[in-house]
């Protein structure tokens, strides 16, 4: 218990005076104009805004995408702005898991396939791989299903499994960036529970990028942009 609390009291994610600028000279436009955040490990965080807010631009510099312009990023107590593309590449894949609206499955290959490309671009022991493909699997209610191709799953299913593979290299950060945009509304319920059971059992921090104040509603502390500023 004493663990839990002392990791949950540092920052996983910490921004100072973040301002990420598009163009040069009399084309320059900022997008985000001084952010200043703490998300600590263990937090469940939305980041609302309407479109044009800035809230994309600012998952693509959490989830190491995208370059700040100016101001300092730490991720797990290190200063990573100036980190080398190859040091970036291999905090992705360590340490950071991608939830997108549109899935991202490769329509080819399998549920189980799928799920292992993270692994083989970490490295992980061919051993070790098929044990983590099943555990995420049961954790997201599908480990029948890791034989299906992509397309013969449902919109929630393909939704659980890009969960699972987001997953599988059991990273300290979860980025969704409108994980229920594709779905009806109970499968959209369906897939926020699974975000909140994943972040109350496993500590694992979710950011959830959304405009929709029902899928914020799941977060534990929900941040407002609104012209690249956080207004609350």
């Amino acid at each position: 218990m004493k663990k839990v609390v002392t990791k949950k009291a540092n920052p996983l994610i910490e921004l100072k005076n973040l301002v990420k600028i598009y163009g040069e000279g009399e084309t320059a436009a900022e997008v985000l104009h001084g952010i200043s955040l703490k998300i600590n490990q263990g937090e469940m965080v939305a980041i609302m805004g309407t479109s044009g807010s800035g809230k994309s631009t600012l998952m693509n510099i959490l989830g190491t995408l995208d370059h700040l312009s100016s101001g300092d990023y730490f991720f797990a107590g290190k200063k990573i702005d100036d980190y080398k593309p190859e040091q970036l590449a291999r905090l992705r894949n360590r340490e950071i898991g991608f939830v997108f609206q549109s899935f991202n499955l490769l329509p080819r290959l399998t549920v189980e396939k799928n799920i292992e490309r993270p692994m083989l671009y970490g490295q992980v022991p061919k051993t070790e791989r098929q044990a983590r493909i099943n555990n995420v699997l049961e954790k997201v209610g599908l480990l029948d299903k890791k034989d299906k191709y992509p397309l013969k799953l449902s919109g929630g299913q393909q939704q659980r499994v890009a969960l699972a593979r987001a997953l599988v290299m059991q990273p300290n950060l979860i980025l969704a960036d409108e994980p229920t945009g594709a779905l009806d509304s109970k499968t959209a319920t369906m897939v926020m529970n699974e975000l909140k059971h994943i972040n109350q059992d496993t500590g694992t921090t979710i950011v959830i990028i959304t405009h929709d104040e029902r899928v914020a509603s799941f977060a534990q502390r929900t941040i407002h942009l609104q012209d690249g500023k956080i207004c609350s």
